[in-house]
């Protein structure tokens, strides 16, 4: 899986390099996620611009991930969302909790709201 991460300030921003993220791929991506939280990091972006295709293991691994931000005291965002992946967030009701930007820059300048 392709996974990068940088930071911006006290943001961490993990960018997904891949087209599908699907249930084969999810170890690698929710332990990205893990270990940013495990290592102290509060403000989170996914950058999913890259991803066309989500399945329903995937939204419960962004919904796990939102709720490990909230229990850390934390928020996260995500950015890029492709029409296909919003829809899917929407038809599930995730998009009441994940908190979706058009691009990484409004994702990042949102933790200042």
């Amino acid at each position: 899986m392709t996974l990068t991460t940088d930071h911006v300030n006290d943001i961490a921003i993990l960018r997904v390099g891949e087209s599908r993220l699907m249930y084969p791929l999810l170890h690698d991506f929710a332990a990205a996620i893990d270990a940013l939280f495990a290592d102290g990091h509060r403000k989170v972006v996914l950058d999913l611009a890259q991803v066309g295709y989500v399945d329903s293991a995937t939204i419960g691994c962004l919904m796990d991930a939102y709720r490990q931000a909230t229990a850390a005291g934390g928020r996260l965002r995500l950015s890029g969302v492709q029409k296909r992946v919003e829809t899917m967030l929407t038809m599930t009701g995730s998009h009441a909790f994940l908190k979706m930007y058009p691009d990484e820059a409004r994702a990042v300048a949102s933790f200042e709201e």
